[in-house]
């Protein structure tokens, strides 16, 4: 009877942890594959042209998310699902390349979280955009993916939409019918430079109320010397009418969502609106796409949720002296470089930021090797009205930089 009750606990002994090593094996297993009951990452893939492909800096990633998963699981430490990638658009054709691989190069830089760039260009640029990204350094590398794609536009008035204001901008307009499968996306123009991470711009999108689809600055914050509200010729938004140049976007919603309009008294969808907006007002608008989004945010002002001008700072807001308040209190968020600043001499400023950006090479003292030239550039600019608020134009990059510099230095 003692051997019979022996044996029968020993058996006991063997089935429980037999089970424990199983369920041990299926759970990594099931993490490591996505499967059923897994806390799931999204590993968006790396598409060069057409056909899709996942990069190794994108495994090498995904490979450490395994890693430190299993390691709070063998610490006794809880599971916690890793933040979706940020989406960034831009739209390139002609002479842009290098201006938007800037952007894109600030953008990387500073970002926290992991970006998804979907980069939209004449054909002939897409080897030269490939080949620059790819010969990043693999750390850089690893913070994001990117596609490119051709430029498109409804076919039956294709030829209309692209000779639109300038090559190619109102493609911007098409982009939720386009990226049908990405919820949210941070669009900017190629004269864009980030002097902060985008994860605080994306951060908005928690502020948006159940009506708002979108953000926006306004287009001048001093009616004086603003344009829409002195020369238009159609309906615009607000006092002074916005600016597009940086525009956070939630395109569920804008793909979900019938717009009141001033030619039918049906909703609209956003396919339904554009064509027939751009057949009324052509002959009345001046800045293209950006005129056609003031005239839809005109009769639907509760779509849009509209943030200070810090967060696209152009020449406007100190060629006539300074008049953006919430960048003269916090500094310069985003720097929208228009009417080509970057690449003539009549705002100094706005050339000596995006010089100091391009010439920086990753993985070098960005104290040094970026802030430190650019302080010095931006000194010799005070003779102009900009270069006289030159300390707005580093004092977010500079907490920016240090930011990354601290968490560098924790991570070792």
């Amino acid at each position: 009877m003692r051997r019979y009750i022996r044996a029968l606990a020993l058996c006991t002994v063997f089935a429980v942890f037999s089970g424990l090593y199983v369920y041990n094996k299926l759970f990594y297993s099931d993490v490591s594959a996505g499967g059923a009951g897994a806390r799931r990452v999204f590993v968006p893939g790396v598409r060069r042209g057409a056909v899709g492909k996942t990069g190794p800096q994108t495994t090498h990633w995904y490979n450490r998310y395994i890693m430190r998963q299993r390691a709070q699981v063998e610490s006794g430490g809880s599971q916690r699902r890793p933040e979706p990638p940020m989406h960034l658009a831009v739209v390139a054709c002609g002479p842009r390349l290098e201006e938007t691989l800037t952007m894109i190069k600030s953008a990387v830089l500073l970002s926290i979280r992991h970006l998804c760039l979907h980069i939209f260009a004449e054909d002939q640029l897409h080897a030269s955009f490939m080949e620059a990204l790819e010969s990043w350094p693999g750390f850089i590398r690893s913070r994001f993916n990117y596609t490119v794609y051709s430029i498109s536009f409804p076919s039956e008035n294709a030829a209309e939409w692209k000779k639109l204001f300038k090559p190619c901008a109102s493609q911007r307009l098409f982009l939720p019918l386009i990226l049908k499968k990405v919820d949210s996306v941070v669009y900017v123009d190629s004269d864009i430079l980030f002097l902060q991470p985008v994860d605080r711009l994306w951060a908005l999108l928690s502020q948006f109320n159940s009506s708002q689809l979108a953000a926006v600055a306004p287009e001048h914050e001093e009616p004086r010397i603003a344009w829409y509200n002195r020369f238009a010729r159609h309906p615009f938004y607000g006092r002074t009418g916005i600016n597009s140049g940086v525009m956070l976007m939630n395109m569920t919603r804008i793909r979900n969502t019938y717009f009141k309009n001033d030619m039918t008294t049906v909703g609209l969808r956003w396919e339904e609106l554009l064509m027939p907006l751009l057949q009324k007002y052509k002959l009345n608008i001046t800045w293209g796409d950006q005129d056609l989004l003031n005239i839809i945010f005109h009769h639907n002002p509760e779509c849009l949720l509209e943030f200070p001008c810090k967060w696209n700072y152009r020449p406007d807001h100190c060629i006539y002296g300074s008049n953006c308040a919430s960048a003269e209190e916090s500094g310069i968020y985003i720097l929208h470089g228009n009417r080509g600043v970057y690449h003539d001499h009549k705002q100094p400023a706005f050339r000596a930021v995006y010089e100091a950006i391009r010439k920086y090479s990753f993985g070098a003292d960005a104290a040094n090797s970026l802030l430190a030239p650019l302080e010095e550039e931006l000194l010799k600019t005070t003779h102009t009205y900009c270069g006289k608020s030159h300390t707005l134009f580093t004092k977010r990059l500079a907490q920016s930089l240090s930011n990354i510099n601290r968490n560098a230095t924790r991570g070792r």
